[in-house]
């Protein structure tokens, strides 16, 4: 009968050990890293393709989730690793090199999602228009026109090919081919026609009651998003943030390029003449508590509220509005729930 290889090893090693007692106890040590290294190396082979397809889930899951995926780029060869969502070193027209000016390290997290528009608007915008209603309506003189929409009788059905209802986030990125017509707000300021009558009737009845709400960041295209990400970025490593550390940070609190509503034109940021911040104070203001409380009532929704940043994966923004239409928002306000959990119950 043949035998095996650990017969074998055995067998030889026990008769090295008879015949020379002073390597019983070396030859006992070799014999088990030999058989230890045998037995793994079988079981490798015996489970070849358990391990081919953990393998395969590992990498479909790096190369697929957004917070993984600029490790995965950056360590393997599998991507560039400049196309990870645009935040390049080298060849990029972006450096991600430490910028001089830094940010205190006590604002670790930015408070604007976007980075159009700084702490300070008139300060530090950037170049980034923002607009009244009454400079709107200067330009447009249109409003007169358009009536408030009255509820409809019976229960309402909601669609998920609805372009209102389309959800935009890191998981789900912008639709190959997806397109709008667009609409101007006023100048350069542009985003899906669709939504201006109504924004402009939440503006004016903001307006009846005394807030005067401005607008800024409306549509965006990829080259503005992933220049605003890559900023964002830049500004962590600034703070002596590794680029890993800051990509992390910074999907946290900017959607990454290709993952952004402003880029299909159905988001835009608001804040008032009397605070011109893009931070969570701006909830707390006369404007930030009215829009909470009535932007449902003309199709928006606030979409990223506070104690939901387990589900949207975004931080608390009061000023980041979402154009959802009337019934959905009416269902989000009246059960306080943000669009992705409206697509699990309704879609």
């Amino acid at each position: 009968m043949k035998k095996t290889f650990r017969e074998k090893m055995i067998f030889k090693f026990s008769g090295i050990a008879k015949k020379h007692r002073r390597l019983h106890y070396p030859c006992l040590i070799v014999l088990s890293a030999v058989l230890g290294i045998y037995h793994i190396g079988l079981h490798f082979r015996t489970n070849t393709k358990r391990y081919a397809g953990v393998a395969f889930v590992i990498i479909f899951f790096m190369s697929s989730c957004s917070f993984s995926f600029a490790v995965f780029a950056e360590r393997t060869s599998f991507v560039k690793a400049q196309e990870a969502y645009g935040a390049v070193v080298g060849d990029s027209d972006v450096s991600l090199a430490v910028e001089e000016d830094k940010i205190p390290t006590d604002q670790i997290l930015l408070e604007d999602e976007d980075l159009d528009v700084e702490y300070d608007i008139e300060e530090d915008a950037e170049g980034v228009d923002t607009y009244t209603i009454d400079d709107i309506l200067e330009s447009k003189q249109q409003l007169q026109g358009v009536e408030e929409e009255t509820p409809q009788d019976g229960e309402y059905v909601f669609d998920k090919t609805d372009w209102r209802l389309v959800l935009i986030n890191k998981q789900h990125p912008i639709p190959e081919g997806y397109s709008f017509n667009f609409g101007t707000i006023k100048a350069n300021m542009k985003c899906d026609e669709r939504i201006i009558d109504d924004l402009l009737l939440m503006m004016q009845a903001a307006k009846a009651e005394g807030i005067n709400l401005e607008i800024c960041s409306p549509y965006r295209d990829l080259n503005r998003q992933e220049f605003l990400f890559n900023k964002k970025i830049k500004n962590y490593m600034g703070q002596g943030m590794s680029y890993m550390e800051a990509y992390k940070v910074a999907s946290q609190t900017v959607t990454v390029p290709g993952a952004s509503e402003h880029q299909i034109g159905l988001a835009l940021d608001i804040f008032c003449d009397t605070y011109k911040y893009l931070d969570e104070g701006f909830g707390e203001t006369e404007a930030g508590i009215w829009l909470a409380a009535h932007c449902h009532e003309y199709g928006f929704t606030l979409r990223y509220p506070a104690e939901k940043e387990y589900i949207t994966s975004i931080e608390y923004e009061p000023w980041h509005f979402r154009y959802v239409g009337r019934e959905a928002a009416a269902v989000m306000q009246e059960e306080d729930i943000c669009l992705e959990e409206f697509w699990d119950k309704y879609l």
